[in-house]
């Protein structure tokens, strides 16, 4: 830090703190909503709600590849259009500082949040997608500890049924327990108790405790009248049902770091379908990194209004830009993917098409003379903002006269 310049730190403050807000709101809103769905995913399944914020740590590295590339451009944006309104960026051009010279602070930013995002998309986010779809496979089969549905029946192992009126104490004492346990002689046990509380045993992968407090036991058998029998404590052995390992890592392309992918792409003992898509993931992630590249001749370009202007129509359009190179990279991932076109092509060419659009746009704010990268839709903005001006002015006043001609 001691090479840049006093201005470099301006710069560099001056951008630093739009792009770590934007990141956290991208981030945040990101989470915010699948927690919504998480929780009542979890409920329905009835696991424990520490499993969410589990779930939701697996999900973060996927959220922040997004984040990233997003805070990083408006972060530069807001910077050098704060810059630019001020009129501090014509003063800074005057005393001979060009565009390349005030991007040389966004650009060390960039590399070091590219190379980031490179360690995520490659390899942190396939083994973290890969946990994820794992705690979804354990909640649903039981093996994260979902618990036992509160005034509901809850089967297990096929001949017994056991219902809990409340629970207390984080679900570790139950209140009000019915249980009835049927075997293949006909013979059905109804037990209710006044608590329970579960016990593990040495072979606690098969076989829990359920011991239970101050209750009645009914034994009916086919051959004898039903027998009633108190207790004051009854421990009831549970054989849990087997729980199904989850898959190996690998059945999806994501889940792939990318020498795996590199590695997969060029072996010419697997089938043509496994290499498509194998490549398709493998350039879609690389696409993705590169691309942060010219987010900052991007965001300088959209940055600058036109003179005298305070217009933010650049904001909006290059998030429309990222938005939409974005979601052309993912169909492109997908029609590479099923071996209609090849990878390089469905993605390296919208890159260069979405580059070769950056660089005119930089070079029509840097090296024209009051160039501007999207003047014709600025005329159109201001046009339109002109009227929708008057015409509120027009209606608020045929409002007023209204209000004044049935005033008493």
């Amino acid at each position: 830090m001691k090479s840049l310049t006093a201005i470099d730190r301006y710069i560099l403050k001056a951008t630093l703190v739009p792009m770590i807000s934007v990141f956290v709101i991208a981030a945040s809103l990101l989470v915010l909503d699948k927690m919504l769905r998480l929780f009542d995913f979890v409920a329905v399944e009835g696991g424990p709600v520490s499993v969410v914020f589990k779930m939701l740590a697996n999900l973060l590295p996927e959220y922040a590849s997004l984040a990233i590339p997003l805070g990083l451009m408006l972060g530069i944006l807001l910077a050098f259009r704060k810059l630019a309104v001020s009129s501090e960026l014509d003063v800074l051009r005057a005393v001979g500082l060009g565009y390349n010279r005030l991007l040389r602070v966004p650009y060390m930013l960039t590399f070091a949040l590219a190379f980031v995002n490179l360690l995520i998309v490659g390899f942190v986010q396939p083994y973290s997608r890969y946990y994820y779809e794992q705690m979804q496979f354990q909640l649903r089969s039981g093996a994260l500890g979902a618990s036992i549905k509160v005034g509901e029946f809850t089967t297990l192992k096929d001949r017994m049924a056991l219902r809990i009126e409340r629970s207390e104490d984080n679900g570790t004492r139950l209140i009000g327990v019915f249980a009835r346990i049927a075997n293949k002689k006909g013979q059905v046990l109804s037990i209710s108790a006044r608590e329970g509380r579960f016990l593990a045993t040495e072979d606690s992968r098969d076989t829990i405790i359920l011991r239970l407090i101050d209750g009645t036991i009914i034994q009916d058998t086919p051959s004898s009248p039903p027998r009633v029998l108190s207790f004051t404590a009854h421990d009831l052995p549970i054989d849990l049902p087997k729980i199904e390992e989850f898959r190996a890592r690998g059945q999806k392309e994501r889940e792939y770091i990318l020498p795996e992918l590199l590695r997969m792409g060029w072996n010419d003992e697997l089938p043509q379908e496994k290499r498509n898509q194998s490549l398709a993931s493998l350039n879609y992630r690389m696409v993705e990194v590169v691309m942060m590249l010219l987010l900052p001749l991007l965001a300088l370009a959209l940055a600058i209004p036109p003179k005298r202007s305070t217009s933010a129509l650049g904001v909006f359009v290059s998030i429309v830009m990222v938005v939409a190179y974005h979601k052309v990279n993912q169909y492109g991932e997908d029609v590479a993917g099923l071996g209609l076109v090849h990878p390089f092509v469905a993605l390296w060419g919208p890159f260069f098409i979405f580059a070769a659009l950056i660089l005119w746009m930089y070079y029509r704010v840097a090296f024209v003379p009051g160039g501007q990268a999207i003047g014709a839709l600025e005329t159109v903005y201001a046009k339109l903002a002109s009227k929708l001006k008057r015409f509120s002015r027009q209606h608020r006043r045929a409002m007023q006269a209204r209000k004044a001609a049935h005033a008493p």
